[in-house]
């Protein structure tokens, strides 16, 4: 592993380790990736083997046990990412339009990546000695896209022929204590109804290994020619899918005390159901896959009203701003600038509902937006002095849309000066008043 930068006054630069190093070992133990060497360096004392010029060194530091020891290495992962072995016949990349930048086409499949940031994995590329591995490094949890508990109908589903024998490791991870968070990404007529029934039995016998799990249902883009046939669900599908959810979940809530089984925000939507309120979430650890995202932003919207006199004496005139938003979050969103427009008659709100017509009008996550609607559906129109999107719609360190597009070319433009929020709820009363982060800083 090469080393790419020593950190000034870290433990690494002190001990006398060098940029362009090759780390070989850590007390004995050879470092294959980034799991290796934060497991290992979890150690107080710890014998660090760097290859210089071809000649092994030996350093040793003596540190606070999970410090840092300040070094950088060429990739995040110490190692190339694990691409996707599979042809999932709900895939979202498969789904996107040519011509797009090339990292959006990269499918990752890392057990790494789950743990480092989120991602859900397959298992279809892990060797049973990979699982071994996490279950040694006590690496939880692992963040699974189950999808389906039926061996025949995952391998379909996945195309992967590995794909049904691999559910063997939900019941290892349980044996050897890792902690599991499942995904079901629901196909209609293929993973539903009963089969559905089966997955969510199948994972609630993991129970409390498998702490959560989500249902969402598959993004259907309007590229799709040469696919498998995927339809949406109707309304009153939708809502039958939903109850079947819910139901499930309160018999949960009953034997374990806790739902286990969470429908996504855009089922409630797309039966027109009133979403819960934020405790029906729990500890909303499937937000990250659009699960209680409203009524999170809903619940910590009415904390800060409490607070709302400090808000409004740090405003300054008039503002007169607008907010851009998806189909789904659209209602939600109008709702909290009304509130606000009530509490502060100096505050000036439009919103703006912005339909996607980039990937297809069944698409309505504010997450997928690009700047060619915005561009295209806010142009002309009177955006006041700011214009407010969420910070979802960027990728690539924040500064790119899916399309392409720069945010600073969108700025330019439009005539406007851009303001990305969180899906947060005093992140987007702050942007509403104009408050900068630093001025929050400076009132902590």
């Amino acid at each position: 592993m090469r080393i790419t930068r020593v950190k000034l006054h870290s433990r690494a630069e002190a001990a006398g380790i060098l940029a362009g190093d090759f780390l070989q070992s850590i007390n004995g133990h050879p470092i294959a990736d980034v799991l290796d060497y934060r497991f290992y360096l979890a150690d107080r004392k710890i014998s660090l083997v760097v290859e210089r010029d071809g000649v092994p060194m030996t350093f040793s530091i003596v540190k606070h046990e999970y410090d840092d020891i300040g070094l950088d290495f060429e990739t995040p992962l110490m190692d190339k990412k694990h691409s996707c072995t599979n042809k999932c016949i709900f895939c979202f990349i498969d789904q996107l339009p040519r011509g797009l930048r090339d990292t959006l086409y990269f499918k990752d499949d890392d057990s790494r990546l789950s743990f480092l940031h989120g991602n859900y994995v397959t298992l279809t590329n892990m060797t049973a000695a990979e699982v071994e591995r996490i279950i040694a490094m006590h690496i939880t949890p692992i963040n699974i896209s189950v999808h389906t508990t039926n061996p025949d109908l995952r391998v379909l589903m996945m195309k992967n022929k590995h794909a049904g024998q691999v559910l063997s490791y939900l019941k290892r991870f349980k044996e050897g204590g890792t902690h599991m968070r499942g995904q079901i990404v629901l196909c209609r007529g293929v993973n539903d109804g009963a089969e559905l029934d089966r997955t969510m039995r199948d994972l609630a016998a993991l129970y409390p290994a498998m702490d959560s799990v989500s249902v969402v249902p598959a993004g259907l883009t309007k590229f799709r020619d040469g696919l498998y046939p995927l339809q949406p669900f109707s309304k009153e599908e939708t809502a039958a899918v939903l109850a079947q959810i819910v139901s499930f979940g309160d018999d949960c809530l009953k034997k374990f005390g806790t739902r286990l089984i969470f429908p996504a925000d855009e089922l409630y939507l797309e039966a027109g159901v009133p979403l819960p309120d934020a405790e029906f979430y729990e500890d909303f650890t499937q937000i990250e896959n659009g699960v209680g995202m409203i009524a999170s932003l809903r619940s910590e919207f009415g904390i800060e009203m409490d607070f709302i006199e400090e808000y409004t004496e740090k405003l300054i005139g008039e503002r007169r701003i607008s907010v851009a938003t998806g189909v789904a979050a659209y209602d939600t969103i109008a709702a909290l600038c009304k509130r606000l427009e009530a509490i502060c008659p100096r505050l000036h709100i439009t919103v703006y509902r912005i339909v996607n017509h980039f990937f297809g009008e069944s698409i309505t996550v504010a997450g997928l937006l690009t700047g060619k609607d915005l561009y295209d559906q806010l142009r002309g129109k009177d955006l006041g002095d700011e214009l407010l999107l969420p910070a979802c719609t960027l990728r690539a360190d924040r500064d790119l849309f899916l399309c392409g597009m720069h945010r600073d070319t969108l700025e330019r433009d439009l005539g406007v000066k851009l303001r990305f929020t969180e899906n947060d709820g005093a992140d987007f009363v702050s942007a509403v008043f104009g408050i900068s982060d630093a001025q929050e800083e400076e009132n902590k």
